[in-house]
């Protein structure tokens, strides 16, 4: 990206001769003999003009290189500074604020400015607003004369703090398409949703939960339609379909399931944990119809960033969500549906695939919002000593003593199951107690971790629950 100041009409000017002055001092001789035509005053004119614009232009030059002199420190400055006017529209934060600018580089005998954007998700459906935004913001700045941004996506990890099985250590986002009942189109939208996301630049798998009448070998057509097994590690090798990873009973080359509930529950367990997903920025969880054991064991098994709920048009149903499945009952679907190739790939430019790639931006951007709320809900302030909770969705904010936290801990260590017995003293916690770790647990509850080595899961709710400190001063006290 060149500078202004190199434009064609004036990059000649900068190696004019001297002469042209005195071709200047020439003229003004010759006028005061009144020896001066009429066609000589345009071209003393003109003259004069270069002149004062080869003056000019030199003043610029000389500011521009000696802007070659400025320290790092100020060049960084300006250049953070200038990127800090793009704010990103979900976090409401400028992309300097949110961590987004990396590798920042400064070549001085160039005039040049390097940099990455790494963002929360390949995904992003504003990221080609950043990156020209990104340009045009260090372009303007008066010492740089060539600007190269990179775009990237941060490398790809759970929001959950604890123990996860190998295979979904490194997905991003886990999206649960549910419904109450069969039949709504959630398979269609589950599918559809994924290839869309596919088709804005993210790493998708697709798990069919549903054994009992698994859909996907309906609605795709992969070309290897039986899962692999890796008999060393004794894991699952995913089918893929157009780039997206691929998991389901139907695969598994045993049909439909006739187990109950207990096998079931075992079966989706094991293929959903041993399957190696590889790195991926989404997975779409085709969730099986109802709320019954099964549902509730893929809950409690999988740290779900966020869920898609399908319903039909009742009177109690949400007012947007109505709207949608008349929408989409409007479209029919289910023909697309059996084809084998879903309808957002079958027909990108066409009204549903428009619909589902609103589908896919809403996903993304609550997916990003739901990660960087849980990041920040919980932290302790050492210069205080005080606990801040703030409640993803809440604009509420609170303090609270740790030991009073650490106090009201409602596990088996610290409460009877049987007899609701508290096992935990009042005088077993020190008031100094500290936290020597907090880390997200989903978006529901944190992880604490106390010096005693115990690792206390505290639910937002219960968080809330708690008596608060008031009155606490912003900055510790400052002693002899």
């Amino acid at each position: 990206m060149q500078s202004s100041l190199h434009s064609p009409s004036k990059m000649p000017l900068l190696c004019a001769p001297s002469s042209l002055y005195i071709s200047l001092q020439t003229l003004k001789s010759q006028s005061k003999a009144g020896l001066l035509l009429p066609g000589k005053c345009l071209r003393f004119s003109s003259i004069y003009c270069s002149l004062h614009s080869l003056k000019l232009h030199k003043t610029k030059a000389a500011s521009f290189q000696g802007a070659s002199a400025i320290s790092t420190e100020t060049a960084e400055s300006d250049v953070l500074k200038a990127l800090s006017q793009i704010i990103d529209p979900d976090f409401g934060t400028d992309i300097v604020s949110c961590g987004f600018v990396k590798d920042l580089e400064i070549d001085e005998a160039l005039e040049e400015v390097s940099f990455r954007l790494e963002l929360t998700t390949p995904a992003c459906p504003v990221k080609d607003m950043f990156e020209q935004r990104a340009n045009e913001v260090v372009a303007m700045i008066p010492w740089v004369k060539n600007v190269k941004v990179t775009m990237s996506a941060q490398p790809a990890r759970p929001v959950f703090a604890g123990q996860l099985p190998a295979g979904l250590q490194t997905i991003s986002n886990i999206v649960a398409v549910s419904s109450c009942k069969g039949g709504v189109g959630k398979s269609t939208v589950a599918v559809n949703l994924a290839y869309t996301l596919a088709g804005m630049g993210a790493r998708v798998g697709i798990f069919d939960a549903d054994v009992y009448g698994p859909s996907l070998p309906t609605m795709v057509s992969p070309e290897n339609r039986l899962l692999e097994m890796n008999s060393e590690k004794r894991t699952i090798i995913p089918t893929e379909y157009l780039g997206v990873k691929l998991v389901s009973f139907g695969f598994a080359g045993q049909g439909r399931a006739i187990m109950r509930g207990p096998m079931v529950s075992g079966v989706i367990n094991q293929l959903l944990t041993t399957t190696e997903w590889g790195e991926l920025d989404y997975l779409v969880i085709d969730m099986p119809p109802g709320t019954g054991d099964i549902q509730l064991t893929l809950c409690q098994v999988v740290p779900l960033t966020a869920a898609v709920i399908v319903t039909t048009p009742q009177k109690l149903a949400f007012i947007d969500v109505a709207k949608g499945v008349r929408m989409f009952s409007k479209l029919k679907l289910s023909a697309s549906g059996d084809s084998g190739i879903p309808e957002a790939v079958a027909d990108p430019q066409g009204e549903v695939a428009k619909t589902f790639q609103n589908l896919g931006i809403c996903v993304v951007q609550q997916c990003a919002k739901i990660r960087q709320q849980v990041s920040t809900a919980v932290t302790y302030d050492k210069s205080i000593k005080v606990i801040k909770v703030k409640v993803p969705d809440s604009d509420e904010e609170f303090l609270l003593h740790p030991a009073t936290v650490r106090r009201n801990d409602r596990s088996a260590q610290s409460v009877d199951e049987w007899t609701g017995e508290q096992k935990l003293q009042y005088t077993d916690v020190p008031e100094d107690i500290e936290p020597e770790e907090i880390r997200p647990m989903g978006n529901y509850a944190v992880q604490i971790t106390w010096p005693d080595g115990f690792n206390q899961i505290a639910p937002y709710d219960q968080l809330q629950a708690m008596e608060r400190l008031v009155g606490v001063p912003e900055t510790a006290p400052i002693t002899a």
